[in-house]
């Protein structure tokens, strides 16, 4: 909009050759949109690989369709794992539900025939048939979600909500600014409407970060056109941004550390002589429990298929309980983690299942439940009948990346409801740091004891779902950047409370919908590539970002100078769309795009202005100087306007300069090509740009003030150097007395 009022005001003064910044803008959303539309369509092709689907009975028969596709009175299957797609009421069977996306609350509740489930739970044990009673946009989960899109308070990336910052800014202050200059020029300066316009028009032109925006929107699409070709797919592009950022990485063990599929390595009897009979017992329970979870899977596989016996009663698996459970006539059974299921009698038992958990072996106990069930628990006595021992094989990849981590500072944190001795030696194998420093999260009572926990150690076991959201928060009360990986129903509260969540694709569709970060061929190794991607484009946009704003800097100074000193602002809009084009727009486009892998520090903002305040006060005060010195000489507009021109063009490429270290060939290139297109613009295209032969007497000033630009650019660096960490002590030294 305001570019069209540029245009407009121009034209009305037939002042034409200023409207080069017109076909530079142009060119730039073109540019934009072409990017953005390749990065749509690959990411799109990546899209259709993760789509919500759902097992639906139709006509007698268990099909897979698309969640988009489901309709009315549909019979869908749900079991373990499973997000409800569409608001539904229970016909067969018995399910628990966690309705914390929806409501906050990390209750098991249960729920059977008649009962009602909504759209966005998800299923954490049990399995079930339920009748589809709305879907789409009736959906209670739909309408959640157009009751968040109205909040404003929409959470976006820092480097986003620094922008729009910087924008607003911008956005108030021009429109004064430029109503001020044109008054002025008018009734104080005596400008003809021509030269009232053109000087404003250039003013106002070089306030506006024309291209930062659209810059920030490409590289962004790019990074994630990069990234789907990694198999990577986002569902937030906050999350590249956030990665980057990251200075914890929390990980759960199953699926994260290790590969998704299990294998029972062996079973041991507690009596040796009735080896068979446990095999035979643990057989008809796993086949009976029907539960699709990997470990029951494992266990299948490993024992000799029997005819399946119908249990009167099943305890499914929940990560609270950490047990299963079955009643057979009269005889009711249990298989779990053994402090759990053994409880009280853990302690007779403990030497024995340490021997095997210090290997690295998962351990589960089963047994006979004396006194049976109730209410969906133990009431009594269990008499361990043996051991099941499993392994979970290490991902190959596994190690170079933790490797890759901790070079880069980032702290890796492994949360498991498993036995903690277990994660230890799984953990010690993956070469992840600290791996011996373990706890035993059951001991954990309080949130005082876990935040003293999470300060001393890094491999956490036997924590429950709430207590995994509780370590995430507590690490973020302390100020870190937490990103968490997961695969199960039992990560979804942490990976929910994340500043950024990444789910493998192979784990439950509840932790894969809830996440930001989705690796599709569940490859641990993608996650540098994902951080470096981060990295990339935030240090390159900061990069850019510096560039931009040093003649935002420039230009607001300098007519806030105009106004109070009453003088013609000294630069025609050609003139700025010239410097614009070959000190901003056209490296900061090809620096945007480069590999960059340097760590991430300090706000966004604070960043950028730092980098450009120094050449932006130089600007200033160089032109300030042509100015002074030219109405002391009676120095022609049109000379010192010229002069003007060449002394932002070689303060804006010494910053470029600067920027484009470390050189490689193509920055070189860059840099040499914009030189060359500076020179060539004034030599070949003067009356375009509103270039002129200065007089010999604005020449002499010229290199005068020239020698000063190094030395000026120096000290004014040294000067916000001062006054940043001044503000810094000021502010730390604030902290500390409100801390105390």
């Amino acid at each position: 909009m305001i570019f069209l009022i540029l245009t407009l005001l121009l034209c009305l003064v037939n002042s034409f050759r200023n409207l080069t910044f017109l076909p530079i803008i142009i060119a730039n959303i073109f540019i934009g949109i072409i990017q953005e539309l390749r990065a749509k369509k690959v990411v799109d092709k990546l899209t259709m690989l993760n789509v919500p689907q759902a097992m639906v009975v139709r006509n007698g028969e268990v099909t897979q369709v698309n969640a988009e596709d489901l309709v009315l009175d549909d019979i869908v299957i749900f079991k373990m794992g499973n997000q409800i797609l569409a608001d539904s009421e229970i016909v067969s069977g018995e399910v628990l539900v966690n309705e914390s996306l929806l409501t906050g609350e990390s209750d098991e509740i249960p729920k059977k025939p008649g009962d009602k489930l909504m759209s966005g739970s998800f299923i954490i044990a049990g399995k079930c048939r339920a009748r589809l009673t709305a879907v789409g946009k009736d959906s209670y989960i739909s309408k959640l979600t157009l009751e968040a899109k109205k909040m404003k308070n929409v959470e976006r990336s820092e480097m986003i909500q620094d922008l729009d910052i910087l924008v607003k800014f911008v956005g108030v202050a021009l429109v004064p600014i430029g109503i001020v200059l044109f008054i002025q020029g008018i009734f104080i300066n005596h400008e003809s409407l021509h030269d009232n316009i053109t000087s404003m028009v250039a003013a106002v032109l070089g306030m506006i970060p024309e291209g930062l925006y659209l810059l920030t929107s490409v590289a962004l699409a790019v990074s994630s056109m990069r990234l789907a070709k990694k198999k990577v797919l986002l569902h937030d592009m906050k999350s590249i941004e956030t990665l980057a950022r990251v200075d914890v990485l929390c990980v759960d063990k199953t699926g994260t550390i290790t590969e998704n599929e299990m294998k029972v390595e062996k079973i041991k009897a507690i009596d040796v002589e009735n080896r068979d009979a446990f095999e035979e017992l643990l057989a008809k329970f796993v086949y009976a429990i029907d539960e699709s979870n990997n470990t029951m899977k494992a266990i299948r596989n490993y024992c000799k298929q029997t005819s399946k016996v119908i249990a009167s009663e099943i305890i499914p698996f929940t990560s609270k309980n950490k047990y299963s459970g079955a009643v057979f006539e009269n005889d009711a059974y249990i298989l779990g983690a053994p402090e759990f299921v053994l409880r009280e009698d853990f302690p007779l038992y403990q030497d024995n299942i340490n021997e095997d958990t210090k290997k690295g072996y998962r351990v589960l106990v089963f047994g006979k439940a004396l006194d049976g069930f109730m209410d969906k628990k133990i009431t009594g006595k269990v008499i361990p009948i043996g051991y099941v021992l499993i392994t979970n094989p290490i991902r190959k990849e596994a190690p170079a990346t933790f490797n890759y981590f901790k070079e880069q500072g980032v702290e890796v944190k492994v949360i498991s409801g498993d036995n903690p001795q277990t994660v230890s030696e799984i953990s010690k194998k993956a070469q992840i740091e600290n791996a011996d420093l373990y706890i035993d999260a059951t001991k954990l009572e309080t949130k005082e004891d876990l935040a003293e926990a999470v300060k001393n150690y890094n491999i956490f076991g036997r924590v429950t779902p709430t207590q995994k959201r509780e370590i995430i928060r507590i690490l973020k009360e302390q100020g870190r950047t937490v990103a968490m990986t997961g695969d199960g129903v039992n990560d979804v509260l942490a990976l929910k409370d994340a500043d950024c969540s990444i789910a493998m694709a192979s784990g439950s569709d509840a932790a894969v919908y809830s996440s930001q970060v989705v690796l599709l061929e569940s490859n641990f190794l993608c996650m540098p590539d994902v951080v470096l991607e981060g990295r990339r484009v935030v240090n390159n946009i900061q990069r850019s970002a510096s560039l931009f704003l040093v003649k935002n800097i420039f230009s607001f100074f300098l007519s806030m100078l105009a106004v109070i000193l009453s003088f013609t602002y000294p630069l025609k809009p050609a003139q700025v769309s010239l410097i614009g084009m070959f000190t901003i727009g056209i490296p900061a486009f090809f620096l945007a795009l480069q590999p960059n892998k340097e760590k991430i520090e300090g706000r966004f903002l604070s960043n950028i202005l730092l980098r450009a305040f120094p050449a932006g006060i130089t600007d200033v005060i160089v032109v300030e100087m042509m100015v002074l010195l030219a109405s002391m000489f009676e120095i022609k507009y049109a000379d010192y306007s010229t002069a003007s021109t060449i002394l932002l063009s070689i303060v804006g490429l010494i910053v470029l300069y600067k920027t484009c270290k470390p050189f490689n060939v193509l920055r070189v290139t860059v840099y040499v090509g914009c030189i060359l297109g500076l020179i060539g613009s004034c030599v070949f295209l003067p009356w375009l740009f509103g270039i002129t032969l200065p007089s010999k007497e604005c020449i002499v000033l010229l290199i005068l003030i020239v020698i000063t630009i190094n030395t000026l650019l120096s000290y004014t660096t040294k000067i916000v150097n001062l006054v940043r960490n001044g503000f810094i002590k000021i502010r730390n030294k604030i902290k500390s007395i409100f801390n105390n």
